[in-house]
Formats: C-alpha cells, sequence, structure tokens
C-alpha cells in the first residue's frame, strides 16, 4: 500500500519511530519522512509509505519549501540543547523589556546565516554532532545560510513564558532562534515548544495523531481514509497518460514516443498514477516507478 501520511506528531516521539508505527499498520516496510521534527517539537510531520517514498526528492525539490512555526521562550535560563529537555549550564534573573523583544525580532528577520545547535542531526566529518557532543568532544558548528520570511512577537503566556511565530527556510533551527533572540536583547533563554504548522505545503488542519490512528487501526476502524495519494503534492508537474501497452513498456524502462514538451511529467494509466518521467527529445523516459 503506497501513500502520504500527515501526522500531527506529539512531543516525545522521534521522527523515524513515527514512520515506523504508520508503516506498521499499513503492513508496509518501506517508510521515509520528509523533514524531520525535533523528539519535543509537534505538529505537522509528512509520512511516505510504500513506494510514495520514491517521491520524496520531488516533494522536497518541488514544492514550497518554507515552514511555518510557533514556538516559546523563557528567559533566564540556558540549557545545552536550547531547549526545556537540555541540561541547565546557566541561570539569571535577567528579563528584557517588550521593545527590546522587537526589536531582536527584527534583527532576527535579517539574518542570512545561522549556527545551528551541537546538539542536532547535523553531520560533522561524518558523524552526527548531538553524537560528538554527548560523548563530550569539542563540536565546532558553522554557519548555514538561512531565511526568515516572517517573525513575530505574539504575547507571553504563562510561568515567564513568552510566544511566537515564524515562517522561515528549510535547515532552519528554532533551537537557535530561540538563542539569537536571547542573545539581542542581552539575555539568556531556552526554548519551551516547538509547533510546526505547516511545511512542503502540508497543513496542521490536514493532520491526523498517531495515537488517534493507532486506536482507529486497533478498533478495526478504516485508517485508509487518512492515506493521501502517493502524487497528492505533485500538483504542478503535468500530466502525461499511457494506454495499456504502453504502460507496461514504461514500467520495464522503455521510453515512449510522444510530442509533449521537454521536462518533467506526472505518468498516469488512466486515473492511476505510476510514478514521474522526463520528456526529452520526444521521449518519455522513466525516473521513477511506483
Amino acid at each position: 500500500m503506497d501513500g502520504i501520511i500527515i501526522l500531527d506528531k506529539d512531543s516525545g516521539v522521534f521522527s523515524r519511530s513515527a514512520g515506523y508505527r504508520v508503516a506498521r499498520m499499513f503492513q508496509e516496510k518501506k517508510f521515509g519522512h520528509i523533514g524531520t521534527l525535533d523528539p519535543m517539537a509537534t505538529g505537522v510531520l509528512t509520512i511516505a509509505i510504500g513506494n510514495a517514498t520514491k517521491m520524496i526528492p520531488y516533494v522536497e525539490s518541488l514544492n514550497d519549501n518554507t515552514k511555518e512555526y510557533l514556538f516559546g521562550l523563557r528567559f533566564g535560563v540556558e540549557t545545552d540543547s536550547f531547549d526545556i529537555t537540555g541540561k541547565t549550564l546557566k541561570t539569571d534573573n535577567v528579563i528584557p523589556e517588550d521593545g527590546q523583544i522587537f526589536d531582536a525580532c527584527e534583527k532576527i528577520s535579517k539574518m542570512t546565516e545561522q549556527i545551528p545547535p551541537k546538539l542536532s542531526a547535523i553531520h560533522v566529518n561524518g558523524v552526527r554532532a548531538y553524537k560528538l557532543a554527548r560523548q563530550g568532544k569539542e563540536v565546532e558548528m558553522q554557519p548555514r545560510p538561512i531565511k526568515i520570511f516572517d517573525i513575530e512577537f505574539i504575547g507571553k503566556g504563562r510561568e515567564n513564558e513568552y510566544n511566537f511565530r515564524v515562517v522561515c527556510s528549510r535547515g532552519t533551527y528554532v533551537r537557535s532562534i530561540v538563542r539569537d533572540i536571547a542573545n539581542f536583547c542581552g539575555a539568556i533563554a531556552t526554548t519551551t515548544y516547538i509547533r510546526r504548522i505547516k511545511t512542503n505545503g502540508f497543513d496542521i488542519n490536514n493532520a491526523v495523531k498517531l495515537d488517534f490512528l493507532e486506536k482507529m487501526f486497533n478498533n478495526g476502524g478504516d485508517i485508509k481514509q487518512y492515506l493521501m495519494s502517493s502524487d497528492c503534492a505533485l500538483g504542478d508537474i503535468p500530466v502525461i497518460n499511457l494506454n495499456d501497452k504502453d504502460a507496461k513498456f514504461y514500467k520495464n524502462g522503455g521510453f515512449i514516443e510522444t510530442d509533449a514538451v521537454d521536462g518533467l511529467k506526472r505518468v498516469y494509466v488512466g486515473k492511476d498514477f505510476i510514478g514521474i518521467g522526463c520528456v526529452d527529445g520526444g521521449k518519455l523516459h522513466p525516473k521513477r516507478t511506483i
């Protein structure tokens, strides 16, 4: 069974573990997630199962790769992970004025580079940075290009929690944004929560909770109603329809003559999606078949 599930991931669940649990319910061994969420983070996590995993590179490259998050921070505490799950390194009583926070957001909006957290999954000399950090080894994180499309301070919550919304490019770390907001305010802070509400064109309003899905599965419910088609995020790619004979030849690696213009195509037999092809010089070449 092939398709895509949009999860509203809970805090404390690893992205890969969530993918495994989804794939197991659909009796599929192959799965992958489009983008990763920190274990402490919640929100949109896109899971591809079965042959839909072949579409992951296209979903990532062809869709709007901006991501939108809600997040909170608490001033007066600094941790090694930049979030409340980490080891406390420092505390103080410095609480910035609201004006300082607004100014910090303005500075964040102009940033084009960011230094990721040491406790992150980025590879450093072939090893995950968090593994090196937890081994007590010195990790020097290099700046990475980012883009902040929008950031706003949306108010104070309970227990000295300050709430924000950010729209940013792929590869941006919210935990580093928290660190940088605090630095611009002359303070220290740590992240209290991260909630992703949009990514790769998928919205939290279309997401389903993993626990809900598992309860439905365990009670014999129809979980397939939450399985989106493998081509659900490929809508801007033009379509080519093949007859049964040509489709069989195409799926076996054959080139199909066509008068379509050059470029990527979504390939169908009737209403059935069978993969991504590329037209070059009047011939349709298979790239990823389902």
